[in-house]
């Protein structure tokens, strides 16, 4: 009788970012109480105590207990983790060849317009993409240089 409200499927990429693409496995971390306890004091929340920590493939999933004494749970992105940025640094800094850096930077920008990262932490890749970037054209130079002469 009722008729179901029509879906809308919005367009998003699929498989583009680190996670998606098995640059990064998040899901195998051992993310200890103190850990996701800074991890949501920088994101504004009043934690007293952490409860349960579940892992999933896309995000955590983390129960605590409020200022108040609630008890709280909810879905968190992996981003707003310290051990994200080391990850991805990490990434960036073991490209080898420009064509490895330019598919990490191409993930790269699709995460930074997609996903919220905290400002202090975007900043930091894009100084680690361009650092990257400046050695890996260093060095073809020098290679270049070298077969010349």
């Amino acid at each position: 009788m009722f008729s179901q409200p029509r879906q809308i499927k919005k367009y998003r990429r699929k498989g583009r970012n680190f996670i998606a693409v098995n640059k990064i496995k998040p899901e195998q971390w051992h993310i200890s109480n103190s850990e996701a306890k800074e991890a949501l004091k920088t994101k504004g929340y009043k934690i007293k105590q952490i409860k349960k920590i579940h892992c999933l493939k896309h995000q955590v999933c983390i129960s605590y207990w409020d200022a108040a004494g609630n008890i709280c749970s909810s879905f968190f992105s992996y981003r707003i983790f310290g051990r994200w940025q080391q990850e991805v640094e990490k990434l960036i800094y073991t490209c080898q060849t420009l064509k490895e850096w330019t598919k990490v930077n191409y993930v790269m920008k699709h995460e930074l317009a997609y996903y919220n990262y905290p400002s202090k932490i975007e900043d930091a890749l894009r100084a680690a993409l361009e650092n990257r970037l400046h050695v890996l054209k260093v060095t073809l130079e020098q290679a270049v240089y070298q077969n010349f002469y």
